[in-house]
């Protein structure tokens, strides 16, 4: 019998995460939900899936702790008996913006610590799994990094945020360099203006800076905009890239006179 592949996913709980929870299991892949927050919080949201035929265990964990990432990994394997996919997902905002000459210390070692060092430490783990595996279909594991338009644009008011998204970039180059000879593809998603939990607060904002055409693609972007994305480098018909990001922004990155 031919088993699924298998996609773990931080952050997986709402937002961006859940749209690639949804699209990963409807694309066949067994998948592994991460969150820092307990099963309940999120039981509705997961319901459609397990209803479904979805085949998933959800995780709780804190990425930015050593153990907790190390557990992840286990429970997957436990579970599944593999790991195909990574979706390094999770991340946070800055809990107050503040401009860039009162940014506190504390909070970008936090930032960074969700944002960056746990990228860099879970797929170093989920990665030597996959290079213990045999190939599938040529591939032994693909690698997705949710990064955003912040990894090369300037907010001065979230120096942190902006700082972390950049090293989640340069995250994805060094694997995708140190990994493709061992058959695993790293990609990197740069979502700009989603519509989720973290950008509800400015949502005015945003909606007047469409108004005035800042986005060729006048509208706002959806989880599901991002998830399609991560759908085709997750697939087989990606196999001769790695190390390059997708813009998911509405042509936000687009230099216009």
């Amino acid at each position: 019998m031919k088993k699924n592949k298998v996609a773990i996913i931080t952050g997986g709980g709402r937002g961006i995460g859940l749209a690639v929870c949804k699209q990963l299991a409807e694309d066949g892949f067994s998948i592994s939900v991460v969150s820092s927050s307990p099963a309940a919080r999120y039981e509705e949201n997961l319901k459609p899936l397990r209803e479904g035929g979805a085949n998933l265990i959800y995780v709780q964990a804190d990425v930015s702790k050593t153990d907790d990432r190390k557990k992840i990994v286990q429970k997957t394997l436990d579970a599944f008996g593999a790991i195909h996919v990574l979706v390094n997902n999770a991340g946070v905002a800055p809990l107050e913006r503040r401009d860039l000459l009162e940014m506190t210390e504390e909070s970008f070692d936090r930032v960074l610590s969700i944002n960056t060092k746990s990228n860099m430490f879970l797929t170093q783990l989920a990665a030597k799994q996959m290079i213990s595996q045999e190939p599938v279909n040529g591939k032994r594991g693909t690698i997705v990094n949710i990064s955003s338009c912040s990894a090369a644009v300037s907010s001065t008011s979230r120096g942190e945020y902006c700082v972390s998204k950049a090293g989640v970039a340069m995250l994805t180059m060094l694997y995708a360099d140190r990994l493709a000879s061992e058959g695993i593809l790293v990609h990197e998603v740069r979502p700009g203006v989603i519509a989720t939990d973290m950008t509800g607060g400015v949502r005015d904002k945003y909606d007047e800076l469409i108004e005035q055409g800042l986005f060729p693609i006048a509208r706002w972007g959806t989880p599901e905009d991002v998830a399609n994305v991560v759908s085709v480098l997750c697939s087989d018909k990606i196999t001769y890239t790695t190390g390059n990001h997708i813009d998911v922004d509405g042509g936000f990155h687009i230099r216009r006179l």
